[in-house]
Formats: C-alpha cells, structure tokens, sequence
C-alpha cells in the first residue's frame, strides 16, 4: 500500500487551498497518510526561506495576487488579511498531532478545518474552543485540544527536523514512501500521476 507523508502548517495559506484533494488522491490509490504539521516560519530559517513578512515588497503583492488567484482556482473562499494571522501554530498543531494518535476521527476533514478557521472563517486557531470545535467536527474528542501538550511539542519539533533532514522547504510538502517529493497545492496533479504510474 502506498503511503504519504504530509509536512503542512496550520498557518500555510497554501496548504489550505490544497483542501481535501490529497485525502481524494489517497482514497483513489489506496494510499494512507502521515500528517506532520510544522512550524513552517522556523523551516523557512532552516532552509533559506524568507517569511512572507520579510519578503521585498513586489513578493509579498504578488503572493497576494497568487492567494486570490488560487482562491479563484479551487473555488475556495479567503481572506487574504485574516484577522488572526499570524497566531500561534503551536496548539493547532499539537491537537492535530494528539488526534492522528487517538484516531476515531477524520484527520483530513481536522486538518482542513483548522486551516479554514483561520484562512476563511475569521477564528484564532490558538484558542482551545476554535481547536474543541473542529476536533468536534472532525469526531474526535475536543478535549484533546488540551491533552497531550508535551507529547505534542515533542514531535511538532521532531516534525520539523524530519522535514530539514528530508528535503522539505515549504508547505504543504508531499513525500510518498518511494521517496518522490511534491512541493505545493499545485502539485497535487503530479502526486496524483506519480501514484498512479505506482
């Protein structure tokens, strides 16, 4: 069986615009997938990244123009100043990272949820009742929202070195077990071939 691991960031808005068609690729070969959420400003550090931030002013208008564009694309609403960016990642990430350890629940629909409270709902993905509702919406237990905090910041770090060690530089980052690596949403196509020529 084919196998996917997924290096994002709650905070990517480009790893939100990939919505759920990485859980449609996997479903359609047969694949399963690893979700690793990461801090993708410190990856960025890592790797000869730039935060958006910091980017000289004409990356940072055309970064917009992309985001409005790709919105337009996926038929995916987003707010390009949400009220809540940047927040921090850290929570999200580790109640995603407590979720995919206690299963019962769907970690793409969790993932996307989160990603969509902040890119297009207007909601603060560091507060522990935006994070309890989309583990509710996903069925799991919202009270992993707040469980596991150690657990969780161990491996959001240990993320984040697999993600250096293994030629991640951005998000979201698809690397299937044969070891092909896919930057970005608009990667997924070739994902999707790559599996299928498996």
């Amino acid at each position: 069986m084919a196998h996917i691991d997924f290096f994002f960031a709650t905070l990517s808005p480009y790893s939100y615009l990939a919505g759920t068609r990485l859980e449609e690729i996997a479903a359609r070969h047969v694949a399963t997938i690893t979700y690793k959420p990461l801090d993708v400003i410190a990856l960025f550090g890592r790797t000869g990244g730039t935060p958006p931030k910091d980017r000289h002013p004409s990356r940072q208008e055309y970064r917009l123009i992309e985001l409005e564009r790709q919105s337009r694309n996926t038929g995916l609403p987003l707010n390009l100043k949400p009220a809540h960016w940047p927040t921090n990642a850290a929570p999200s990430s580790y109640a995603l990272i407590a979720a995919q350890k206690a299963g019962g629940g769907d970690m793409g629909a969790l993932a996307h949820g989160l990603l969509r409270a902040c890119w297009a709902e207007e909601k603060d993905i560091a507060q522990d009742d935006v994070i309890a509702d989309c583990l509710t919406a996903a069925g799991f237990d919202p009270a992993l929202a707040t469980s596991g905090m150690l657990a969780g910041a161990e491996e959001y770090e240990a993320n984040l070195e697999e993600a250096v060690n293994r030629g991640v530089f951005g998000a979201p980052f698809y690397i299937t077990d044969d070891g092909a690596r896919f930057w970005g949403q608009d990667r997924l196509d070739d994902l999707d071939a790559h599996l299928g020529r498996g």
